[in-house]
């Protein structure tokens, strides 16, 4: 890396700091340790196999959370980048330059609008159907939270390294209580005991489809959905109808595109990983994708999996649909309405 683009890393990175500053406080205890235990081996380059110093954690964490501190009011720096100061958030404009390097930019904002930076090694650019799709292996600066895939506008982003630390966390997770759940069946597809770090390659290049078509979907669902469904989460407050109401477009995203690749791959591993990743609001408002995927257990049968797929569809656009209904008419109590409708509105 030459000397300018290692300039541009370290803005990156000051930018991931402040952002961190701002948002690390949202996670739970318990996950906010694991990330920065992670986080931690990032930075160190530590691999996945190697214990981590207990004591070097704790001082690691006190400088970091120091500098958070000092960074609560600081604006985003610009991106230096051909002698001119780019905003942050001009990804196509920064990546014009970049791409040609070999390195991948992404600024934008995640849930709650919290904003996202990352650098890294583009490692493959498809363009496909319309999408352009870029791939990442090595990160050089990122946040704490480093989503796996993200999208903008037509642009999708997979972050290889990041995708591989997510599904070492879920093992890590998994590996505390070793429960029988779809989790569990998912790793033991792999042969992580004996050869961790060949396993992890091989459930990373797995699910570096799935979300892939994850994303797809959600490109597809918002051309359903329209404009307005973005406005309406800027309006909802961090609230159950929020949760319910992102629940429903995440669904409509994967009975588009994710559930029927899926299903048309028959890769095992990945139905269970699917499954035991969802998150316990979606699980909540789609109970017959469970009842589903325990008849394939019993029977290998994908029949009912797919039926539901195909019902399933067309119930959440009629019910994001409705939500935009609703949030169009803007009653009073519209927010208790959307969480009326979707609780009895099960699938």
């Amino acid at each position: 890396m030459n000397s300018d683009l290692e300039t541009i890393r370290q803005v990156v990175q000051h930018n991931c700091h402040i952002t961190d500053a701002g948002y690390a406080a949202d996670y739970t205890l318990c996950i906010y340790l694991l990330k920065m235990r992670e986080f931690y081996r990032w930075e160190n380059k530590q691999g996945f196999g190697t214990d981590l110093p207990r004591e070097d954690i704790g001082v690691w964490l006190r400088k970091r959370e120091a500098l958070w501190e000092s960074l609560e009011d600081a604006d985003f720096r610009p991106i230096p980048l051909g002698g001119e100061d780019i905003d942050p958030f001009e990804t196509d404009r920064i990546n014009a330059d970049l791409l040609n390097q070999g390195y991948v930019y992404s600024g934008g904002l995640g849930l709650q609008t919290k904003p996202h930076f990352f650098l890294g090694r583009l490692e493959q650019q498809i363009d496909q159907d319309g999408y352009r799709i870029l791939i990442t292996s090595e990160e050089l600066a990122r946040d704490l939270t480093a989503p796996p895939a993200m999208s903008l506008g037509q642009t999708i982003f997979i972050r290889r390294e990041s995708l591989r630390r997510m599904v070492w966390e879920k093992v890590e997770q998994w590996d505390w209580n070793k429960l029988d759940n779809p989790l569990g069946r998912a790793i033991a597809c792999y042969d992580f005991r004996t050869n961790l770090e060949s396993a992890l390659e091989a459930m990373t290049e797995a699910e570096l489809k799935v979300v892939l078509w994850h994303e797809i979907g959600e490109i597809k669902a918002g051309q359903l959905l329209g404009e307005q469904w973005e406005e309406m989460l800027m309006a909802l407050p961090r609230s159950r109808a929020e949760f319910m109401v992102r629940s429903v477009r995440d669904h409509l995203a994967d009975a588009l595109v994710t559930l029927p690749h899926l299903l048309e791959q028959g890769n095992t591993a990945s139905i269970h990983f699917y499954m035991g990743n969802l998150a316990h609001m979606r699980k909540e408002l789609f109970p017959g994708l469970r009842s589903a995927y325990d008849q394939w257990l019993q029977s290998n049968d994908t029949a009912a999996l797919r039926d539901i797929t195909e019902i399933s569809r067309q119930h959440w656009l009629n019910l994001g649909r409705q939500c935009l209904e609703i949030y169009q008419a803007r009653p009073l109590d519209w927010i208790k309405q959307l969480e009326n409708l979707l609780e009895t509105s099960c699938l």
